[in-house]
């Protein structure tokens, strides 16, 4: 079952159920091949690899760490054609899809592969896809030691044992070489340690003990670096050990934090080193003198008592009460697409993978369907669509899988009244209790009332769209047909002010002449730069065609920013919207305010605005609005307002997205705008990029939860802070970090790659 706090994220120690040890019997299925194989699966002791066996014996092995999901019931794979269903069905109780398991694994969010199995009752089903999913997640696992990494390979070879069970020398010639050379040292390096080296040699299980690849590992790595360290702590010692005296003056020394407090982390002292001797060093009898040889030390860095980061930092660690707005928050840009932003695919897979990876907002761009069934499309590209209610059910699904804690679905809205309306249904509908469709008592929408904490609003669902708003003067604004190149939600030329209106037309210009396109609104209140992203041509499989687009302009409310932006109440100066479509007839008119209100009525603590000016915000002190940028303009405000950008981000949330001219699906590396405060910093999850590697990271910590507590003096309206000064910050001197690579192993050579 799910571990504690609703998860199935895990920091402690992993325990492998001794049933998924034992094996259980399923039929593997492909829809491919159209055939069902009888197998026998099983997990290894330590939890590293999922394998089957098959009646010819013959091995399939699953790293569990790529494990991406587990699915079993409703959203497991089912076998299209029906003569493999009836092959695969074992036993007449309980449906097919409760008796399915699925496995979904890859190193990316984009390229999945499915594995799929079948079994004869309900409860083995749900107890592999628990169990699978808990192991698949362990944080632990995932952040292990170097040691644990060669425990994992030699585990592996374990496994892959010939007809006669015995590990045949090319894997493990393989694991270690990748050319004639290499081939070479590996072959000698098993001379050495006493093991065969032939090609055509295997080696019996029993006679290869992780002592043994320890010691091969060693021959081959040498870790003649290690060696000068320890030689620099030992002296000319003859023995070379290293003594008690020198074992606790290199742990106070060298491996431990100046920084920390020493009474929460205290000195090593004579008996810490004792510890550490005993537990890392091989040789007895070096171990009862109180001694450390080299062999001994290498185990030591390698070992559980020398992680890359602190444990501590990946359980739930903070403050999960402070306002929303005090928090970094794991969030996605243009979540639909897999590939490049003008050509590549769209998938409703990756709001699964995004959302199980901690993702706590994801974007939703809507569009009309042609069928009535609204649309996930990056509207003008070649990108193909998705149904919009594919996408909520996918969500429901995997929201809150591995963290509760809460989702922002941020809504681009380009749809007519009806489908809006539908849209609001089907969150109704699909998300059920999940969805916060009204402010907490605790926390109306007033100004000066901060936004709710997340601990608040574990497993809710808050959706970001436009809202309408009721004024007591009403009018209808003159509209013009929509262009070409010009989405018909989105045709209001607007500006965003980093100091005042005449500065913000000048930053919009400027973008506009560098990009050779326009700065326009988009229907969600984002302000983004960039030039026309091509054809509008109504190629099948492409939305929306030109007459979509021309019905689109008469019929959509869009999330028009006439009806939404709640900006005119208090801002005499901004920049007006420009005129944007044909006034509707009266009946029309009414529907669509229908429309707009059942999606409205959605909408709460994250409403989207125009960002006119820092001042205009104070004045208003409204902590539901929030804005979006781009990740140039956000630029400039940071460079012209640092300090009033960091203290807008206290109270409210800010959303920063990378500039319509990465068609690539590049990102930008995030620590600016964290430096600034600023809480949905959104990237292209489908490019592991250098930017992309730093997000991943850093919010692996506190429990993966997607949420991070900003620095106190990130947060405290009585702190100033210029994340530009080099001066001292809330009294703390910045220090600086240096980072000696001293060597590593079992480095990957895959390049992260865009997709230009």
């Amino acid at each position: 079952m799910m571990s504690a706090g609703g998860t199935y994220i895990s920091t402690a120690s992993v325990e492998v159920p001794q049933a998924l040890q034992d094996g259980e019997k399923f039929i593997r299925w492909d829809d491919d091949s159209g055939t069902g194989t009888p197998v026998t699966m099983r997990v290894d002791a330590k939890g590293f690899f999922l394998y089957w066996v098959d009646q010819n014996n013959e091995l399939d092995i699953l790293d569990i760490a790529t494990i991406r999901d587990v699915r079993t019931g409703q959203y497991a794979k089912r076998p299209k054609d029906n003569k493999l269903r009836q092959i695969v069905t074992l036993g007449p109780q309980d449906t097919l899809e409760e008796k399915t398991v699925t496995v979904c694994h890859g190193s990316d969010f984009v390229n999945m592969t499915f594995v799929n199995f079948c079994c004869t009752r309900r409860d083995i089903a749900q107890l592999w896809t628990d169990g699978l999913i808990k192991l698949a997640y362990s944080l632990a696992q995932l952040n292990g030691s170097a040691i644990m990494f060669l425990q994992k390979a030699h585990t592996k070879l374990c496994l892959q044992v010939d007809k006669s069970g015995r590990i045949p020398v090319k894997n493990i010639i393989k694991l270690f070489a990748q050319n004639k050379e290499d081939r070479k040292r590996v072959e000698k390096a098993l001379d050495v340690t006493g093991l065969p080296s032939g090609k055509v040699d295997s080696i019996s299980v029993s006679k290869f003990q992780f002592e043994d690849f320890y010691n091969l590992y060693k021959y081959l790595t040498q870790r003649s670096e290690v060696e000068r360290l320890f030689d620099s702590i030992v002296g000319n010692s003859k023995r070379k050990c290293m003594s008690i005296a020198q074992l606790v003056e290199f742990l106070n020394k060298t491996q431990r934090d100046p920084r920390l407090n020493e009474i929460l982390y205290p000195y090593a002292n004579p008996a810490r080193a004792k510890e550490l001797i005993q537990q890392y060093e091989p040789n007895k009898f070096n171990a009862q003198k109180g001694q450390l040889s080299l062999d001994g030390f290498l185990r030591y860095l390698m070992g559980d008592d020398n992680p890359i980061m602190a444990p501590s930092k990946l359980d739930l660690c903070d403050d999960m009460d402070q306002p929303m707005s005090h928090y970094f928050i794991n969030s996605s840009h243009n979540t639909y697409l897999t590939g490049h932003q003008l050509t590549g695919k769209s998938s409703v897979e990756i709001y699964r993978q995004c959302l199980l990876a901690g993702c706590r907002c994801v974007e939703l761009d809507f569009w009309n369907g042609r069928t009535e069934e609204p649309v996930i499309v990056h509207g003008y590209t070649f990108v193909p669509e998705i149904f919009a209610k594919d996408v909520l059910e996918a969500i429901a699904e995997s929201a809150f899988k591995t963290s509760e804690y809460p989702v922002i679905l941020s809504f681009e809205n380009h749809c007519n009244p009806r489908q809006q309306a539908k849209i609001a249904n089907y969150c109704r509908e699909i998300f059920g209790d999940m969805l916060l469709d009204k402010p907490l008592d605790s926390h109306p929408l007033e100004p000066n009332m901060d936004l709710p904490p997340p601990a608040m609003l574990r497993r809710k669902i808050i959706i970001k769209n436009k809202k309408k708003h009721h004024h007591h003067h009403h009018h209808h604004h003159h509209k013009k047909p929509a262009q070409v190149g010009t989405p018909a939600a989105n045709n209001k030329l607007t500006t965003a002010n980093s100091v005042d209106a005449k500065a913000a037309q000048q930053v919009a210009l400027a973008a506009a002449h560098e990009d050779g396109g326009v700065t326009r609104g988009t229907a969600n209140g984002d302000v983004a730069t960039g030039t026309g992203t091509g054809s509008a041509s109504g190629t099948a499989g492409h939305a929306p065609p030109l007459q979509q687009i021309r019905q689109s302009s008469k019929d959509s409310t869009g999330s028009s920013d006439s009806d939404s932006s709640s900006e005119d109440e208090s801002l005499p100066n901004t920049t007006p919207n420009l005129p944007s479509g044909n006034e509707p007839p009266p009946e029309k008119a009414q529907k669509e305010t229908e429309a707009g209100a059942e999606i409205s009525a959605l909408v709460n603590y994250v409403q989207p605005i125009h960002f006119s000016s820092f001042e205009n915000a104070e004045k208003k002190n409204r902590c539901y609005e929030m804005s979006s940028f781009d990740e140039k303009q956000a630029t400039t405000l940071l460079k012209e307002r640092p300090i009033e950008f960091v203290n807008y981000n206290k109270h409210q949330l800010s959303r920063v997205y990378p500039a319509g001219t990465r068609f690539d699906s590049s990102n930008f590396m995030p620590q600016l705008f964290w430096n600034a405060g600023c809480q949905l910093v959104a990237l292209n999850f489908q490019t592991l990029d250098l930017a992309m590697q730093l997000n991943l990271g850093i919010f692996e910590y506190n429990a993966r939860s997607g949420y991070l507590l900003k620095p106190e003096f990130m947060r405290r309206s009585d702190r100033r802070l210029d994340p530009f000064a080099e001066s001292t910050v809330d009294g703390i001197i910045a220090g600086t970090v240096s980072i000696t690579v001293l060597s590593g192993q079992f480095l990957t050579d895959k390049r992260a790659n865009t997709f230009g």
